[in-house]
């Protein structure tokens, strides 16, 4: 369905200091960065990219968006401590397991560096 993802940044530096960290800790790489100077991840076919604004206004995170990253339980985890280590603001309750309907997940939320919402995703066997 996605093509890429991109969100913006105020401070490119800052910001692939975190991503470099939580896709590491989830089993990616660090980014490259293109020649217009924007990151760029690619992690399990997908494409998550951060940049300045092209409008030249600052950048700021979106209401009620969130972005979410598929990984094990383990990599939850790993990406939580990453994030917290690098600039991120844990948010809404402490990694763990939330039913959705007949569905369990393994869950935790972080804010990056700019205030965009993260979600890491582990999905459970259903019983």
């Amino acid at each position: 369905m996605f093509s890429h993802i991109m969100i913006g940044s105020n401070d490119i530096e800052r910001s692939k200091k975190f991503y470099d960290a939580v896709f590491t800790a989830m089993g990616g790489k660090p980014a490259s960065v293109d020649p217009k100077g924007r990151l760029v991840y690619v992690h399990n076919g997908g494409l998550f990219m951060v940049t300045k604004p092209i409008d030249g206004e600052p950048a700021h995170h979106a209401n009620g968006g969130t972005i979410g990253f598929l990984m094990t339980r383990e990599q939850v985890d790993a990406w939580h401590k990453a994030g917290l280590e690098n600039g991120g603001k844990a948010i809404e309750n402490p990694p763990g397991v939330r039913a959705m309907g007949t569905r369990q997940l393994y869950l935790a939320y972080l804010r990056d560096p700019d205030g965009n919402k993260l979600c890491a995703t582990h999905r459970m066997e259903t019983k």
